[in-house]
């Protein structure tokens, strides 16, 4: 509990004693480059095999003469849209993006540079953290709708390669009974786990003590605790939303 308190303490201390709106400005792009851009490429590469593996693999189990081929791109996109492009996305971006928030900020913490902006009067946690959550609250909504679209892409490159389903029966199944809310649904919980990761992560790496070796199990902890955070708020958004 002594914890959970410290971390709403430090969410409240984002908002304080702030700097000037155009401060910001330019941290918010830096961290959108880090976060966001430098993070396509694995993104890109989940997604899409992602998509290839759950189209072959339905199409494996759906043994019987009664279902519909188009089925198979239903579920590869459901399953998309629903689960893979927004929680499994965030997960792996836990792994880069949280270790990296929680291992920079940690080392600022022992070599003393936090320290130095307190003495200089910057309130060290908005100054450092406010601009990785709000880099993170506008580049993880891009990058799942990025992962949903290449899973779907993958989905329908390797059925169509291994003859498991014809281009016409892939793109019937993606148009069957498609519910619209599940996209704000996807970018909901993409905006909920973003600030999960950062704000967690940042405040993992801001209270780092000790030495290098405390940096890599702040790093550690902020990727394992970021996981399992993204994973109760997935099923209490889907509880919430869905039902």
């Amino acid at each position: 509990m002594k914890t959970l308190g410290s971390y709403f303490i430090f969410l409240g201390s984002l908002l304080t004693n702030r700097e000037k709106f155009r401060v910001y400005v330019k941290l918010v792009f830096d961290e959108c480059i880090e976060i966001g851009i430098n993070s396509v490429f694995i993104v890109s590469i989940v997604a899409t095999f992602l998509g290839a593996v759950t189209c072959v693999q339905t199409a494996d189990n759906l043994v019987s003469p009664f279902v519909p081929n188009y089925i198979i791109s239903l579920i590869v996109r459901d399953s998309s849209i629903l689960e893979f492009a927004p929680t499994i996305t965030c997960v792996v971006l836990s792994g880069k993006v949280g270790s990296h928030i929680a291992g920079g900020l940690g080392t600022m913490r022992i070599t003393e540079q936090i320290d130095a902006l307190e003495v200089m009067g910057i309130n060290s946690i908005s100054y450092l953290v406010l601009p990785k959550i709000i880099a993170a609250l506008v580049m993880f909504p891009m990058l799942v709708i990025l992962s949903g679209f290449l899973s779907i892409l993958g989905g329908y490159m390797a059925g169509v390669a291994t003859g498991v389903i014809s281009p016409e029966d892939y793109i019937r199944g993606l148009r069957y009974d498609f519910r619209t809310f599940n996209i704000p649904f996807a970018l909901i919980k993409s905006i909920a786990f973003a600030f999960l990761i950062t704000s967690i992560s940042s405040f993992k790496g801001y209270f780092t003590q000790g030495g290098a070796l405390e940096v890599g199990q702040a790093s550690t902890a902020a990727v394992t605790n970021s996981c399992i955070a993204v994973l109760i708020a997935d099923y209490l958004l889907a509880q919430l939303l869905l039902l």
